[in-house]
């Protein structure tokens, strides 16, 4: 399937897509500093920048902890990829107290995040298959910080390795209609 649109939207947003075939190969490690540079420059409510990446590289000594807290159907494919990131966001904007976009923002870094992974030849799949409080333990996460999700970094690999049921969803997802997603006025069911 190829997305299109009928505005002129950059090509680069219609090839974005979440594979699960990765090839296993290494990402350099100027191009990981890239992409995380790309989050860190996203916009925030107040400039608070409440999003935290924490992330294992194919083979360190973090990789097989970061791909325990996955499950299993996540885990299966995951393993393939090259990095793994754990996004979590602050809860609290300081003395200001709670922040009601704390996941907002950490969504902007996501998408910031992935777009520039793109940009490079690679691909990004975000899950929320995880074991969130077996990560945020072992993680350390603090109490005030939320974790949001968990993502995969990879060049795309043959999807012929991947199982019957996975190679059946391994396309290019289609999008609702902008008009069931964005209009004028009051909210529309």
């Amino acid at each position: 399937m190829t997305r299109t649109t009928d505005t002129k939207l950059d090509p680069l947003f219609l090839d974005r897509w979440s594979p699960r075939a990765f090839d296993a190969s290494d990402l350099p490690e100027d191009d990981l500093q890239t992409i995380l540079d790309a989050a860190r420059f996203a916009p925030s409510a107040m400039n608070h920048q409440p999003w935290r990446l924490l992330y294992a590289r194919r083979g360190d000594e973090n990789w097989e902890r970061f791909l325990s807290f996955l499950v299993p159907g996540n885990r299966i494919w995951a393993e393939h990829a090259s990095v793994l990131i754990y996004i979590a966001s602050d809860r609290f904007m300081g003395e200001r107290g709670p922040s009601g976009t704390h996941s907002f923002d950490a969504g902007a870094a996501w998408g910031m995040l992935a777009m520039q992974a793109l940009m490079l030849g690679y691909h990004t799949h975000g899950m929320a298959g995880v074991d969130f409080q077996a990560a945020a333990e072992s993680l350390g996460v603090p109490d005030s910080f939320k974790l949001e999700a968990a993502i995969a970094i990879g060049r795309m690999g043959d999807p012929a390795n991947l199982s019957e049921a996975l190679r059946a969803r391994e396309i290019v997802s289609g999008r609702k209609p902008r008009e069931d997603v964005a209009y004028p006025g009051n909210f529309r069911s």
